[in-house]
């Protein structure tokens, strides 16, 4: 086991121990955001976990076009050129499941899932978020905890053979029925429940007995996190902030399962000082995802007006402008997220906290303005009165030396600040 993972591995004793301590969990493909949460564990010194979900990257291609293996070499050449040592990187696999394929029946949907672990076990990555918890074709509405964990122990089977095939390391694994929708939630937060304790030491044991039936006592052993809801979420305009007094209960289950810390998830755009008392009750695991995205989307944006004003020119269209006619003629990776009024989807479409515009930043008619933005603005030194109009929320950092005023470090700056507040909760 390398460093990183071995650290990983023992998150539960080090809690245990007295420590606090956590792990952000970086979900996302972008380019800007692999660099800076790379360049950030540089100047942190610390170990980075970065996971593809399974609708990016599998083993046909995912909507990213890479394959675990295409994903691996992509990060490790993001981590060569910041000088970031890769035994400190870990790389994991986010609802390795069917999701992707349940407009199918079970057993044609469960082989493509089957498949896709083998590739993620096979290009080395070690930690695996097994999410068998969705309905596919045949399937009833609502699968039994015992499918699910049925499910869950044959894909880990799966991985442990291809490890052992590849020569590589053993996984880690994360286990859980209550998964929160990837993204965020799509309907309003009024009713949003925090786990019963009862359910999440159900889940450990039905999952156990389930591995154990398969001969992967072994593999249970390297288990180190329960995906349950602490009670915390976000929609299009809404945040759900952790209130520690509700999930009293379900940290006290962490006592009675000391191979265990939970794993958080739509964690984003959470206070500090919820993140923090996420971790300091055993929520070690905190996946952020369109937070990232969101805060780039910002400063893409603040620089587009900056453009505007340093070079003008009224025959370029301004990057909002090209993502709307972008988003409006492809509409399906927004259309059913967003709903209300035309005007309202229009502000959703930039603005929502689902950020799912997100989605169209690696498309060629995306890239493209994006090229011109960055060209326009090249390597000029942007005065600081733009900076504090377009982009306040980095006038301080760009005061004290923390960032350049230039248009790339800028990005990345944005992106930055969102990995400050997790270092800070999970002490990376």
């Amino acid at each position: 086991m390398s460093a990183a993972t071995h650290r990983l591995a023992n998150i539960a004793a080090r809690r245990a121990a007295g420590e606090k301590s956590g792990i952000a969990s970086v979900c996302s493909a972008h380019p800007l955001v692999i660099e800076a949460t790379l360049r950030h564990g540089v100047a942190r010194h610390a170990d980075v976990l970065i996971e593809a979900t399974c609708n990016q990257v599998n083993h046909e291609g995912g909507y990213t076009g890479m394959t675990p293996a295409g994903f691996r070499s992509f990060v490790e050449a993001h981590a060569h050129k910041a000088g970031f040592p890769v035994d400190r990187l870990i790389l994991g696999g986010d609802h390795l499941g069917p999701n992707p394929w349940k407009h199918m029946a079970a057993a044609a949907a469960m082989k493509n899932a089957a498949a896709m672990i083998d590739a993620y076990a096979s290009a080395g990555f070690t930690k695996m978020h097994l999410d068998t918890s969705m309905a596919c074709a045949d399937d009833p509405a609502v699968l039994a905890d015992e499918t699910i964990a049925a499910r869950a122990a044959d894909l880990a089977a799966t991985a442990e053979a291809a490890v052992e095939r590849a020569g590589g390391e053993k996984p880690v694994y994360v286990i859980g029925t209550e998964v929160p929708v990837p993204g965020g939630a799509l309907e309003t937060l009024e009713h949003l429940h925090v786990t019963a304790p009862g359910d999440a030491s159900r889940t450990v044991e039905i999952h156990a007995r389930a591995f154990s039936r398969a001969g992967l006592e072994a593999a249970f052993g390297r288990a180190i996190g329960v995906v349950v809801q602490p009670g915390v979420e976000f929609g299009n305009t809404e945040i759900v902030p952790y209130a520690p007094a509700k999930a009293t209960e379900l940290v006290a289950v962490l006592d009675r399962m000391p191979q265990f810390v939970f794993e958080a998830h739509s964690t984003d755009y959470q206070p500090a000082g919820a993140l923090n008392a996420l971790v300091r009750d055993g929520f070690a695991i905190l996946k952020v995802g369109p937070w990232l995205t969101f805060a780039l989307r910002e400063a893409l944006y603040g620089l587009s007006h900056i453009a505007d004003i340093l070079a003008p020119d009224p025959s370029r269209e301004s990057l909002p402008a090209a993502m709307e006619r972008i988003m409006l003629a492809s509409p399906h990776n927004w259309q059913q997220y967003y709903p209300g009024t035309p005007e309202k989807q229009r502000v959703q479409r930039h603005f929502s906290f689902s950020d799912r515009i997100r989605y169209y930043w690696p498309t060629p008619e995306a890239q493209r303005p994006i090229r011109t933005l960055l060209d326009v603005l090249s390597d000029k030194d942007i005065p600081r009165p733009l900076i504090s109009q377009f982009l306040g929320q980095l006038d301080a950092e760009v005061a004290a030396g923390g960032v350049k005023p230039l248009a790339h470090e800028l990005l990345i700056g944005s992106i930055s600040r969102v990995l400050d507040i997790y270092a800070d909760a999970t002490r990376q």
